[in-house]
């Protein structure tokens, strides 16, 4: 597994993604309030399936919703779910339960195998648009996930999680000698 990283170009078709990063968050904020709920009717933790299948109907009337795929939908339920786990394995530690994020704060999403395709060069097309990236090196190998990262400044990242990728690095070889400086300045006879 090796994580490649690559800045997207600024352009104002860049709205589209930031309008999906926000359509993630609304959707974390709810999958949260949905565990508080049922938390307090029930006494029960909701099952990370119970969440998925409530969430996709959701998804059908919900148009703004359906700006995120629908795997990167079940990845932040997923997600969510790992914090919970976390959460009860070690909370006599002091961690605490996932809360409420600003929608405006919230940072990425993740595609797994659907929802986006590489063109040739520099760019990819996400959804139905369009975009380039600053190509730094080759991708090489199957791509597992794509994740669109915003920072703080409003810059879009790509990052891409690449399996089976062939170690680029050349090796060094040297002979069965070799020699090393340890810093010593005094010579020691003996």
């Amino acid at each position: 597994m090796k994580t490649l990283k690559f800045k997207l170009y600024e352009h104002k078709r860049n709205r589209y993604l930031k309008r999906m990063i926000n359509a993630a968050g609304v959707i974390y904020n709810h999958c949260i309030a949905l565990h508080k709920r049922y938390f307090r009717m029930w006494g029960k933790h909701l099952s990370c399936a119970k969440l998925q299948s409530h969430i996709a109907k959701l998804r059908k009337r919900n148009s703004f919703w359906q700006l995120v795929g629908s795997q990167a939908v079940q990845d932040i339920c997923q997600r969510i779910e790992k914090a919970y786990q976390l959460f009860f394995k070690h909370n006599k530690k002091g961690v605490r339960p996932p809360g409420f994020k600003k929608v405006k704060k919230y940072k990425s999403f993740t595609l797994k195998q659907a929802g986006y395709k590489f063109l040739g060069a520099n760019r990819i097309k996400i959804g139905q648009k369009v975009y380039q990236f600053w190509k730094s090196r080759e991708i090489e190998g199957t791509v597992k996930t794509l994740t669109i990262k915003r920072t703080p400044l409003g810059e879009l990242f790509m990052v891409v999680v690449v399996d089976s990728c062939p170690d680029t690095q050349n090796k060094i070889t040297t002979s069965n000698i070799a020699g090393f400086d340890f810093g010593l300045k005094v010579r020691i006879v003996g």
